[in-house]
């Protein structure tokens, strides 16, 4: 990928230090594409975090790239994780809330951030995971409560839907328009067990 070579001159001249949400915001801006939500992330300039950069296609060019030339080019992962978290800490007297599509390392990454702050004040997980396999997709909010990764009197809740199926952005836009409504209906993963088929 030619916009690599570019990055990696740059490290080069200018002692550019890359991290994966500056990787993102490169890449963005190159693409320049308005119908993306990255694009107007870019544009407004709020980072955007991923813990997983190096994984599938990305990572593959990464390490093409990380031979000769001095060493390569180099993603560094310590500025972002102070970031996300200083974003979480420095967040109060503001609240903090979590919409969590899915699971696994971006849902971890996030609420270990919002660990660093004594928890979130909302969470929502839309994911099809189950907690008895032990994974981190499938643990429901009680279990982040226990970790400190959600406020003891904070507000949260899992429903089970596949996160790009209509029903589950229906229900985030929902909960999010309509908060206090839909905490009233759905607000513990217990009630949400109780309720076959939704």
């Amino acid at each position: 990928m030619p916009k690599f070579d570019q990055m990696l001159e740059e490290q080069k001249t200018n002692n550019v230090l890359w991290t994966p949400s500056k990787v993102i915001a490169r890449l963005v801006k190159e693409i320049n594409d308005e119908s993306s939500y990255l694009y107007w992330a870019y544009k407004n300039d709020i980072p955007v975090f991923c813990p997983g950069l190096t994984d599938g296609s990305l990572g593959d060019m990464l390490y093409m790239r990380s031979f000769g030339n001095g060493g390569g080019l180099v993603v560094g992962v310590v500025p972002d994780i102070r970031a996300i978290n200083g974003e979480a800490v420095h967040a109060s007297p503001r609240k903090t809330g979590m919409i969590i599509l899915g699971g696994g390392l971006p849902k971890h990454h996030i609420c270990n951030a919002n660990l660093m702050r004594n928890g979130a004040d909302y969470a929502v997980f839309i994911n099809t995971a189950q907690e008895f396999d032990g994974s981190d997709s499938g643990a429901c909010p009680d279990e982040a409560v226990s970790w400190g990764k959600i406020g003891d009197s904070a507000k949260s809740v899992k429903i089970r839907a596949t996160s790009t199926g209509s029903r589950s952005h229906e229900s985030s836009r929902s909960i999010t328009t309509n908060a206090e409504e839909e905490w009233d209906l759905v607000s513990t993963s217990e009630e949400l067990k109780t309720m076959k088929g939704n």
